[in-house]
C-alpha cells in the first residue's frame, strides 16, 4: 500500500524534474528547435515534391509523426538522467534517504512525463499555424494519447537504463536505440510496405505504435485515414499497454536490484 510519505516523495521528484526543465531556457529552446525543423523542412519539402503523387498532405503526416517521436524520445532520454542524478546535488539525498527505490522510479517517470507533455504545447501551436486540421475533439483526445505515449517512452528508457552505468554510455546507447525507430516507425515516410527483416524490427519498435496512435486520432474521419494509418486504435492501445507492463516490470526490477546492491 502506498503511504502518504511515498506519494509526497513521488510528487517532489516529479516537480523537481519539471521545474528544472522550465528554468533551463537553453534546454527548452533546444528541445523545440529540432521538432520545428523536422516539421517545416522535412514535411514542407516532402509535400512540395511528393504530396501530389502520394495523395495526402505530407506536412500533416510529418507533424503527427514528430509529435509521437518527441514525447517518446523526451521521456525515454529523461529517465536516463537518473544516472547523472545519482552523482549530483539534490538527487544524492534521494538515493541515501529512507525512500523506496520504487518511489524514485515512479517519481522520475511522472516527472519526465510532465516534461514531455510540456514540449507538446508549442508543437501543437505550430501545427495549427501550418493549417494542420485539428478539431477540438481531436485536440482533447491527443492529451490521453500523449500521456500514454510518455509513460511507454519512460518505461522503455527505464529498461534500457538498467543495463547502463554512466551518463556518457547512456547518450550513445540511446541514440543507437532511438534513431532507427524514427524510420521503422514511419515518423517521416510511410511504412506500409517493408522488406521482411525491417518489417519484423518495425513491429518490435514501440515508437511505431505511438506514432500510429497519434495518427488514429489526427486522421479520424479523414479520407486519408487508410493511407497513413497502419492499425486500429484498440490494437495500438493494447500493444502499448503490454509493452508498458513488460518494460516497467523488468526495468524496475533491474534498477531496484542494482541500486540495492550498490
Amino acid at each position: 500500500m502506498i503511504t502518504t510519505h511515498e506519494v509526497n516523495a513521488i510528487a517532489a521528484i516529479a516537480a523537481r524534474d519539471l521545474n528544472k526543465f522550465l528554468r533551463d531556457g537553453a534546454r527548452i529552446v533546444g528541445s523545440f528547435i529540432l521538432p520545428f525543423l523536422l516539421i517545416i523542412l522535412l514535411g514542407g519539402t516532402a509535400q512540395l515534391n511528393l504530396g501530389s503523387s502520394v495523395g495526402f498532405n505530407f506536412t500533416a503526416f510529418t507533424f503527427s509523426g514528430v509529435l509521437g517521436m518527441t514525447v517518446f524520445q523526451s521521456s525515454a532520454q529523461g529517465i536516463a538522467s537518473l544516472l547523472d542524478d545519482r552523482q549530483n546535488d539534490f538527487a544524492q539525498e534521494i538515493f541515501v534517504s529512507p525512500v523506496s527505490r520504487y518511489t524514485i522510479v515512479f517519481g522520475k517517470l511522472l516527472g519526465e512525463t510532465l516534461v514531455a507533455l510540456a514540449q507538446l504545447v508549442p508543437l501543437v501551436a505550430l501545427g495549427l499555424a501550418l493549417h494542420v486540421s485539428l478539431t477540438l475533439t481531436q485536440l482533447a483526445l491527443l492529451i490521453p494519447v500523449a500521456l500514454a505515449s510518455c509513460l511507454v517512452g519512460a518505461s522503455f528508457g527505464l529498461l534500457a537504463m538498467a543495463a547502463i552505468n554512466t551518463q556518457q554510455a547512456a547518450n550513445q546507447i540511446f541514440n543507437f536505440l532511438l534513431l532507427p525507430q524514427f524510420f521503422l516507425a514511419g515518423v517521416f515516410t510511410p511504412i506500409n510496405v517493408l522488406p521482411w527483416y525491417l518489417d519484423i524490427l518495425s513491429r518490435l519498435s514501440p515508437m511505431r505504435y505511438i506514432v500510429d496512435l497519434f495518427r488514429n486520432v489526427m486522421y479520424a474521419g479523414s479520407p486519408d485515414y487508410h493511407r497513413v494509418v497502419l492499425l486500429d486504435p484498440l490494437t495500438n492501445t493494447l500493444t502499448l499497454a503490454a509493452m508498458f507492463a513488460v518494460f516497467m516490470v523488468i526495468g524496475t526490477a533491474l534498477f531496484v536490484r542494482r541500486e540495492t546492491n550498490r
